[in-house]
């Protein structure tokens, strides 16, 4: 604000300074011309004081030094009229006093003439008759009043044109010192406005690196507490995950001795029923290695028997894979990632060649376009593009050809990759779901744990990326993942030490 109202006060001290000074400029002129005029009529009635000596002269001494004299006066009273009239021809009055002027000086003129040719003839009785008759006409006291009327009326204009100048001169010479002082008042706000501003800033600057310092300190602090609190979490899942598999095992071995003991336990059940019945039992050894005989409730209860240990045994395999896929990643959450410069679509051709049967199976092709080149950790990598254009592969809609397309691009430092199918979709609901552990969504009709993508995340975030999924029911599903072109392992390997 202050530098627009620093600038308008400047405009307009310029434009008065301007339009001041031309008014000076203007007034200033009319003085002069107002001089000039006087200085014309002075001239102009000199030259006829002039030619009405040098006739005088002439008829007195009838020598040719007054004539001459006198014919260059006359020779100059026109022009100087004509000069005259043309200065003043903008004031009424003056133009009156000029037309009366003129009127007198060609009676003078003519009078002029008809002395010097009495003379001429030899005639000076005739000049002096002349003369007498002049001077009774009035034609001189004419001029002369005339001349002074506008002498008087010159006089008055240079008096009130003088007052206009020197007005407009001091109102131009305020202008500019007002101006002057107003840029200075303006220049010392602004130096003092600078200035304030300077030490605000220098103060904000110094609060700044203070709290730049305190947050260094405060995330240094936090990193820690986050570095150990991830150690104890990897060292909490590999123990439990260790001390879970060992009832496990023990739980797998009764299980099995369980289901050995079965056929013991229910062809005592089946003998019972037939001493029961007073039925002859068969001998031992004819009866060890078959299925008992039984039946009604007997029977029913083997069948929940072998049903129950079945049920028993796949939770036990689940939760065997489960134990074991927690022991792997906390295995590569411990591993230190090493960057090299990836050909990336090399790296996805050899993926795709890697699964090249699984898509022939699926009746899919594998579509790889232009792909950026990164610096990052190779079997990161690998985890990550195997795991969706695996998962790619694994979905997709079931009597429709597969097309898989892998894509990429560069913005700002970072490479995005596109993974685009047109598989089953996913609902918008569960976008970031399937990110979970152990969580899944859609149908279940695939094996899995639920762990794959969470895996992909967790490895994405390790290399300072991020992923996201872009996806409608039946309408196939986008994955983006945005991976930084030169990763720094340092920092990275630093915070999951």
């Amino acid at each position: 604000m202050l530098l627009t109202a620093g600038f308008l006060i400047l405009v307009a001290i310029s434009i008065a300074s301007v339009l001041l000074v031309n008014k000076a400029r203007n007034d200033s002129g009319w003085v002069t011309h107002t001089v000039e005029a006087e200085n014309q009529i002075n001239a102009l009635l000199l030259e006829i004081r002039r030619a009405e000596s040098a006739a005088r002269g002439f008829l007195l001494t009838q020598s040719q030094d007054f004539r001459r004299d006198h014919e260059t006066a006359v020779a100059n009273i026109q022009p100087y009229a004509d000069k005259l009239a043309q200065m003043i021809g903008d004031n009424a009055a003056q133009a009156a006093n000029i037309k009366k002027l003129r009127t007198a000086i060609d009676t003078r003129l003519d009078q002029f003439k008809r002395e010097i040719k009495f003379i001429e003839q030899n005639d000076p009785a005739g000049a002096s008759a002349l003369v007498l008759d002049a001077a009774a006409g009035g034609t001189a006291i004419t001029i002369r009043d005339v001349g002074a009327a506008m002498r008087i009326e010159e006089e008055r204009l240079l008096a009130t044109r003088t007052i206009a100048a020197d007005r407009s001169q001091v109102m131009a010479s305020s202008v500019t010192i007002a101006g002057s002082g107003m840029v200075i008042a303006l220049a010392g706000v602004s130096i003092f406005l600078v200035r304030r501003s300077s030490r605000a800033r220098d103060e904000a600057e110094a609060r700044l690196r203070d709290a730049n310092l305190n947050l260094e300190f405060t995330v240094d602090e936090r990193t820690a507490d986050l570095r150990e609190a991830n150690d104890e979490i990897q060292r909490f899942a590999y123990i439990v995950s260790h001390d879970l598999r060992s009832p496990l095992v023990n739980i797998m071995g009764f299980t099995s001795e369980l289901e050995e003991l079965r056929g013991d336990i229910f062809r005592r059940i089946a003998r019972l029923g037939r001493v029961a019945a007073l039925v002859p039992s068969a001998p031992e050894d004819a009866t060890d290695g078959a299925e008992p005989a039984l039946e009604g409730a007997d029977k029913q209860l083997c069948e929940d028997f072998s049903e129950a240990i079945g049920f028993i045994k796949s939770s036990i395999a689940r939760m065997d894979r489960l134990i074991s896929a927690i022991l792997n990643l906390t295995r590569e959450g411990r591993r230190q990632f090493a960057p090299e410069p990836i050909k990336m679509r090399e790296l996805i051709e050899n993926i795709g060649s890697s699964v090249a049967h699984q898509a022939t199976e699926a009746d899919a092709q594998i579509r790889i376009g232009a792909l950026p080149d990164i610096v990052s950790d190779r079997l990161a990598l690998e985890q990550i593009f195997s795991n969706l254009i695996d998962n790619a592969l694994k979905y997709l809609r079931p009597g429709v050809p597969g097309d898989i397309e892998v894509r990429g691009r560069t913005k700002l430092g970072f490479a995005v990759f596109d993974i685009v199918d047109n598989g089953r979709g996913i609902d918008a609901k569960d976008h970031q779901r399937i990110f979970d552990l152990f969580r899944r969504a859609g149908t279940q009709d695939k094996p899995g744990q639920g762990i794959g993508l969470a895996h992909v995340r967790a490895l994405v975030r390790r290399l300072g990326g991020t992923i996201s999924v872009n996806s409608e029911l039946n309408h196939g599903s986008t994955f983006t993942v945005t991976l930084p072109i030169q990763w720094n392992a340092s920092v990275r390997n630093s915070r999951n030490d």
